[in-house]
């Protein structure tokens, strides 16, 4: 499903990306929408969020495979902690991970992406 939409003057378009049962709780999935790769989370309150695969810190790797907290994710290669809604790292350590929009609607989920 395939939505144009704006969003802050920008324009986006929304992908579905799945079923929200196809989201484990505090287990991240890869999913790879439009040449963009995702790490997936669905959260104990059965929120999801979607962040771009790739860690902020300078030798990067897999975000997916991070634990799952709250709205926390622990990446245990760097044992870094990361909002799962603004993508902001925690001090002491810094740095800003991509973060898309997703919405569940009954139990489609859709993620929006710049177009």
């Amino acid at each position: 499903m395939e939505n144009a939409k704006e969003s802050a003057n920008e324009p986006v378009r929304q992908y579905r990306i799945g079923q929200l049962d196809d989201f484990i709780v505090r287990i991240g999935r890869t999913i790879t929408v439009k040449g963009v790769e995702l790490a997936v989370f669905r959260t104990s309150d059965d929120r999801i969020f979607a962040l771009e695969n790739k860690n902020a810190h300078r030798k990067g790797g897999p975000l997916a495979e991070g634990i799952v907290s709250g709205h926390d994710l622990y990446d245990p290669l760097y044992d870094w902690k990361i909002n799962l809604e603004t993508g902001k790292v925690y001090a002491p350590d810094s740095g800003q991970i991509q973060t898309y929009p997703v919405t569940v609607e009954g139990a489609e989920v859709e993620i929006s992406l710049p177009v």
